[in-house]
């Protein structure tokens, strides 16, 4: 039941991320895409904050993630997929 509870977790906060990175970016996208978004962008900000000699914590982590999101919301602009 515990990877029930970490997969609606990692949901919320892919929504959560991908919206933020939205703002960010000034990025039209529905909540499917924003929660898209925001899990690639956990995993890209992941890999982000594993080269930058930062503490964690939850805010840092949260921060690297909407990095990470703005980075694939600019990626999927370049090979133009997706709307604005």
């Amino acid at each position: 039941m515990d990877w029930l509870v970490s997969i609606v977790v990692s949901l919320i906060m892919g929504a959560v991320v991908g919206w933020l990175a939205g703002i960010v970016m000034g990025s039209r996208g529905s909540l499917l895409r924003n929660i898209i978004c925001g899990i690639l962008g956990g995993f890209v900000g992941g890999i982000i904050h594993g080269l930058v000699p930062i503490g964690g914590g939850f805010i840092i982590s949260l921060i690297f993630a909407v990095i990470g999101a703005c980075i694939v919301i600019a990626i999927a602009r370049a090979l133009k997929i997706g709307g604005r």
